[in-house]
């Protein structure tokens, strides 16, 4: 059976997923998806492949956090004060072809 991070990685190579997503289809909270998010970082990028972030955004005023480091979506915006945060959305790419794992 696959580790959890391992199922994530899985997940994330098929689609697009907000830790919401992630947490309802593995079973877990989100704050426990978020506690992994830099440890897949780290694993995707020492075997080649990118995770790509689509930053959280601000529902209210639109303001994007682009410069964000931390996974977790932010609890206001700096913009107008407002709440409504869309959560970012993550998604592995980059995915070697046939031969993935082999050391010549």
């Amino acid at each position: 059976m696959a580790t959890l991070r391992e199922q994530i990685i899985a997940l994330l190579s098929q689609k697009e997923c907000s830790a919401r997503v992630l947490s309802q289809a593995l079973g877990m909270s989100e704050k426990a998806v978020y506690e992994h998010i830099p440890h897949i970082i780290k694993t995707v990028s020492a075997k080649g492949e990118n995770i790509d972030i689509s930053p959280a955004c601000c529902l209210s005023c639109g303001f994007e956090f682009k410069n964000r480091k931390r996974p977790t979506p932010p609890s206001r915006c700096p913009a107008c004060r407002g709440e409504r945060i869309d959560p970012p959305i993550f998604r592995i790419r980059g995915v070697r072809g046939s031969g993935q794992g082999v050391k010549p």
